[in-house]
């Protein structure tokens, strides 16, 4: 991507701490990646870019704080197991799919992606799967990540002991390379990501924060010499690889080779607990569904956990910790205060009330997935019946002082912001479902500041990252109205870093 001039002509300016926009249509130009100028009445220069906004809303550009691009980009074109209420519909997708193939007696394997087992009847086996499968391997897996079901075929063919029942958490995300190395050959990495950073950028999206488990600080920079390269990125990386990006040199923040300022290195992920759908987000009382009074998993001790957070705040790396129950919460809160690291808690899906003023007080962000509330729902009131109260406590925390960052997981939900704020908006709700704990709902502006990577307006210094849009996305009306509006809003225009990426006037 080089550095674009572009001047965009008639636009009305959107802004979070004003109620409505600004009616004056106004201009705005972007020179060397910056906004340089907005009034009234610009005129175009040379070979300038000049788009005509017609009196569309000017937004800064959206960000997903929280997605898995390969990952995202390899279940777009997979087996669709979502929405199933029992392995029966799971198992009549997988036989109508191998029954479609032209050659089914070609043993491919055969990847889907997006059940939900946390309020099934009865759990998945290998053995169920072998029944409809034929000669192929099959790999299912779960909508939250968490949870492979595999059938024997594919166990042997990956190196895992024989078992009945699914792979959870680490013996699953330590399966991800040689899964994704077992459908490259007939996939085509680039003309994936490809397609869905250009359908990403339709949805207004002018960054990522990329939380793959690969090493992205080396695969973006070679990405983006190949042409990827239409929206910011920032990858993450993981314990595994902390040595080795910090022997190159790398911190949170820091330029990647070739990015043209649009790669920049992410924080450290850490994972201190689970997910609620395997039962594994580790809580301060037993989840109430079960017979062993589970509490669920924590990943590391108190002082192993500072020991890590200590290794990456050493080496200048802000800190992405996965907490998604309680206890979790509270013991990450604990681990930050004690080595006095920056940086945020994913998800945040439990949290109890004295932990917002900690979150506060320490300033740790929330990165949190309004989206998932909507599938957790259900999951949420079975495993947590006792707390759903305390559940993605999104207004509490923001009005407790804590910064919010709106992601989606993808692919646990879609990368479209659109969802996610018009999520956290009406909670759920739609003509025939009451919102969830409808006093957690943010407004619409705030809802917009939590998706923009903290710019709050487009203005004169800021980043030439503009979104243009058919409609005025803090229009007042009722949450369901206002929920509609974001998830139908259409984006006309998508320019990052003065290049359009996106065009659709």
């Amino acid at each position: 991507m080089t550095v674009s001039s572009t001047l965009i002509r008639g636009a009305r300016l959107v802004s979070v701490g004003r109620p409505t926009p600004t009616d004056l249509p106004v201009d705005i130009r972007i020179d060397g990646g910056t906004v340089t100028e907005i009034a009234a009445g610009l005129r175009p220069r040379g070979a300038e870019t000049v788009i005509d906004a017609d009196g569309r809303w000017a937004i800064p550009g959206l960000w997903d704080q929280h997605a898995h691009l390969t990952w995202w980009a390899q279940s777009r074109s997979k087996l669709d197991v979502s929405g199933t209420s029992g392995p029966g519909d799971v198992l009549r997708i997988v036989a109508d799919h191998v029954a479609s193939l032209p050659h089914p007696w070609r043993s491919g394997a055969i990847v889907g992606y997006g059940f939900r087992t946390a309020t099934w009847p009865e759990q998945p086996t290998a053995a169920m799967l072998d029944t409809v499968s034929g000669s192929h391997p099959v790999i299912l897996a779960s909508g939250d990540g968490h949870t492979g079901w595999l059938n024997t075929k594919a166990l042997a063919l990956l190196g895992v002991p024989l078992r009945d029942g699914p792979l959870l958490e680490s013996e699953w995300f330590d399966l991800q390379h040689h899964v994704s190395a077992l459908t490259a050959a007939s996939e085509n990495i680039d003309d994936l990501l490809r397609a869905t950073i250009s359908d990403a950028a339709s949805k207004g999206v002018v960054g990522v924060v990329d939380f793959e488990m690969a090493a992205g600080y080396l695969e973006w920079p070679e990405r983006f010499a190949r042409g990827i390269d239409q929206i910011r990125i920032r990858p993450v990386t993981y314990p595994d690889r902390l040595d080795d990006v910090l022997a190159a040199g790398l911190r949170t923040g820091s330029e990647l080779a070739d990015g043209r300022g649009l790669l920049t290195m992410g924080p450290l992920k850490i994972f201190s607990d689970g997910s609620l759908n395997t039962r594994t987000a580790f809580c301060c009382e037993p989840y109430t569904d079960t017979e062993h009074h589970t509490l669920g998993h924590q990943a590391y001790d108190h002082q192993s956990l500072v020991e890590l957070l200590s290794r990456g705040h050493r080496g200048g790396m802000d800190i992405a910790l996965h907490a998604i129950g309680d206890a979790a919460v509270d013991q990450a809160l604990s681990a930050f205060e004690a080595t006095g690291a920056g940086g945020g808690i994913e998800h945040v899906q439990l949290i109890r009330h004295d932990d917002i003023r900690r979150m506060r007080e320490l300033g740790v962000r929330a990165s949190v997935q309004p989206a998932h509330l909507v599938d957790d729902r259900e999951v949420a009131r079975q495993c947590w019946s006792d707390r759903t109260d305390r559940c993605f406590a999104l207004r509490s925390m923001l009005r407790g002082g804590v910064t919010l960052a709106l992601g989606s997981d993808a692919p646990v939900a879609p990368l479209d912001p659109r969802i996610a704020m018009a999520a956290a908006i009406d909670r759920g709700a739609d003509a025939t479902t009451e919102p969830w704990n409808p006093d957690e709902a943010l407004t619409p502006a705030q809802a917009l500041s939590a998706s923009t990577d903290g710019q709050t307006t487009v203005a004169v210094g800021s980043r030439g990252d503009v979104v243009l849009l058919d409609d005025n996305p803090i229009a007042s009306g009722s949450s369901t109205q206002m929920g509609a509006r974001l998830r139908a809003l259409g984006i006309a225009a998508t320019v990052v870093r003065g290049r359009p990426v996106h065009l659709a006037l």
